[in-house]
């Protein structure tokens, strides 16, 4: 045992995510050949490495294809040193146990195994803030990512996709910015079901909510879901960073959507990293004037993603033979709400089952205008979903 009551492998694990950057090929190669103590012993001065090792080192990253940029370890062991003392693994461990939160490695009954897909660049360690509880099953993850400048019309089928995603019991996975992330996370949040409605992945520490705009969503989902990253707390979300975790949000989930991306977009390199790991890429089309789509547009054409536009398309996606669906979805007790929108699903949910109410309560439950209420009322009534009696309204026998 080393200080602070941790082992070893934990503390050790703990120093490395500080002294190397995420997807370091040289420091992971290291730490596969050697383990995680002899290689941060190594990394930091402490122990000699052999030729033997090296030898080990160069053959894992020319399999790993890293072998071109491995200018040697010699190389490695310089860009390391200068971090060596920052390193305070207790002290980081310590910080997150006052957030309530942790830190998990590989050998954790808690660590998402489908991370193992990842080879060579699975991270070393996961930094966690939320509820202790397991992660999702690939197959019960869909990430979900976009412009940070989305429109409205992004936004509002982010929301409806992710609202019924959630609502199927699924975990929506994204990177917490702002736009898209946010669109989606928030109605993950709204509309989840089961115990991990999202998921988010950060560039930076989770010490700190990042964007700060932010805050009071990734508050949420700490206090609902997970926040995670493979940076120690007190970690710049730098711009090399965020590229990195772009592998994990993929990694995390069975299927990635693009909901909006201009041309080059950081969504595309979430996109690349799912279709290299052999999961499905979705994306959803848009207006053929609109910036904001010119990315899905490309991954369409170029044949890397699958056009989707609701829920059930993209449920599909994640698993066709429908074996990983929620019980009621395979029986069919709830496909007369499939396709709706985000503000009818709400308005749905909003509505007595036995008694009536009126239009004017409706919006006040529901945070509608009259207006809006109104016109979900005529749509949820075209459905069957809802009914009209002595001038009040309930649900229908259609969602009986």
């Amino acid at each position: 045992m080393i200080g602070g009551g941790f082992s070893g492998e934990r503390i050790a694990r703990a120093a490395l995510s500080r002294l190397m950057e995420p997807q370091d090929a040289a420091g992971l190669a290291l730490v596969q050949v050697a383990g995680a103590v002899d290689g941060l012993r190594i990394a930091t001065g402490q122990l000699a490495a052999g030729p033997e090792l090296e030898r080990e080192m160069t053959g894992l990253l020319a399999a790993g294809g890293s072998g071109p940029g491995w200018s040697g370890l010699g190389a490695a062991l310089k860009r390391w040193l200068p971090r060596s003392p920052e390193l305070a693994p207790e002290r980081d461990l310590a910080t997150m146990a006052r957030l309530g939160g942790r830190m998990i490695i590989p050998s954790d009954p808690l660590w998402p195994v489908q991370l193992a897909d990842l080879g060579l660049q699975e991270p070393l360690c996961l930094w966690w803030r939320g509820t202790e509880q397991p992660l999702r099953a690939a197959a019960r993850c869909i990430a979900m990512v976009g412009s940070r400048d989305s429109t409205s019309y992004g936004a509002t089928v982010t929301g409806d996709l992710a609202y019924s995603l959630a609502q199927r019991g699924y975990t929506v996975v994204s990177g917490g910015a702002y736009g898209i992330d946010a669109h989606a996370h928030r109605a993950a949040l709204a509309g989840g079901v089961g115990p991990l409605p999202t998921i988010a992945v950060m560039a930076g520490g989770v010490d700190r909510f990042y964007p700060s705009g932010n805050e009071d969503l990734l508050r949420a989902v700490c206090n609902q879901g997970a926040v995670l990253a493979e940076v120690p707390p007190g970690s710049a979300p730098t711009r090399y960073r965020f590229l990195q975790r772009n592998r994990l949000i993929a990694a995390l989930a069975a299927v990635t959507v693009v909901v909006e991306a201009r041309w080059r977009s950081g969504a595309l390199n979430t996109a690349h990293h799912a279709e290299m790991l052999g999961r499905s890429v979705g994306a959803v089309p848009g207006s053929v004037h609109s910036a904001n789509s010119a990315g899905c547009h490309r991954l369409l054409r170029d044949g890397g993603a699958v056009c989707v536009t609701d829920a059930a398309e993209v449920a599909e996606l994640a698993s066709a033979s429908g074996d990983g669906l929620a019980e009621d979805f395979r029986q069919g007790a709830v496909q007369v709400q499939d396709g709706l929108t985000l503000e009818d699903l709400i308005l749905l949910d909003a509505l007595p089952l036995r008694s009536t109410t009126s239009i004017e309560k409706l919006g006040v439950v529901a945070g509608l205008g009259q207006e809006s209420v109104r016109a979900g009322l005529g749509r949820l009534g075209l459905l069957g979903l809802a009914v009209s009696e002595r001038g009040g309204w309930k649900r229908g026998k259609a969602d009986a």
